[in-house]
């Protein structure tokens, strides 16, 4: 009878965990794979395909196209988590009790809800080179007009900013949640213990918001290497293919009329899978280092 209570009870988990490992497994473990095996074939989708080995990574190394999509990439990664530090400050800003707080509060997320395609149109028309209210703005400061989209050095950046409004906001929220974990009497000691203003943001509350941090660092750099709807919506990859990252150079060469490369497709897959795979596990083993020495201390 004990021997069958143990094997309930170590059972009874898997049981519940095993319908997502499978799903997990058969729309993301496998896929991962199949990415890599794709990469080493030249094929079309349609037609057989044939064994090239690394002959497409060989030729990712010396195309153009490919270089502008990573070097756009790393200005994604790096203007992109801005977004932390603006979502922490506007939460630090919510996180009180004054009057109308609510409809501040539901201001600031309201970009979040936003499908990624609405924010692109909205911004497309706000850098429209004259009627774009952008440019009204600049217009009263008698500066512009400028094409914000039509030119290849700012494009880039135009669109960078379109993606942090909402990016902002879902950092906000990770931010007010993290702030409603903060231990009310570690605050009440920094205070006692001369603590005030950047002291106490700096040494008592950004240190307990770590898990907050974690997943927002996570989940903006995942939303900037993954960049394609945006791009799609705002420049189609132009202007002179200035805008492309590796997310949509991957689309246009597997997918659209101009592509039907599945294998070089594949590869930028790959080589886009293994950068976020840098990020999120160096994240993982910091995480885990620290709860380590949490428990273990030496």
């Amino acid at each position: 009878m004990g021997w069958y209570k143990a094997t309930e009870i170590a059972v009874t988990p898997w049981l519940f965990l095993a319908p997502g490992i499978l799903f997990f497994a058969i729309y993301v473990i496998i896929p991962i794979f199949r990415s890599f095996s794709i990469s080493l074939y030249a094929w079309d989708g349609l037609g057989e395909a044939q064994y090239i080995g690394l002959e497409n990574y060989v030729e990712l190394s010396d195309d153009p196209a490919f270089q502008v999509s990573l070097w756009n990439n790393v200005r994604w990664l790096v203007f992109y988590l801005l977004a932390i530090p603006g979502g922490l400050f506007i939460a630090l800003f919510l996180n009180q009790t004054v009057r109308g707080i609510r409809i501040y509060k539901s201001l600031f997320f309201f970009p979040f809800v936003l499908s990624q395609v609405v924010v692109g149109l909205v911004f497309s028309w706000f850098y429209l080179p004259n009627e774009g209210l952008l440019n009204n703005l600049l217009g009263v400061f008698g500066l512009g007009p400028i094409n914000v989209l039509g030119d290849p050095s700012l494009a880039t950046y135009g669109i960078i900013a379109a993606g942090l409004w909402p990016q902002t906001a879902y950092c906000m929220i990770l931010y007010l949640t993290g702030l409603n974990a903060v231990d009310p009497e570690q605050i009440e000691a920094g205070r006692l213990d001369g603590a005030k203003g950047w002291k106490m943001l700096w040494y008592i509350i950004i240190p307990q918001l770590k898990p907050a941090t974690f997943i927002a660092f996570v989940v903006t750099i995942i939303g900037a290497l993954r960049s394609f709807d945006l791009i799609s919506i705002m420049t189609n990859g132009g202007p002179f293919g200035q805008t492309r990252v590796l997310s949509f150079y991957m689309f246009e060469k597997a997918l659209s009329e101009y592509g039907f490369r599945m294998g070089y497709g594949a590869a930028i897959a790959v080589v886009l899978f293994l950068i976020m795979l840098v990020f999120i596990g160096y994240f993982l083993w910091s995480m885990w280092r620290e709860e380590q020495v949490r428990c273990c201390p030496a």
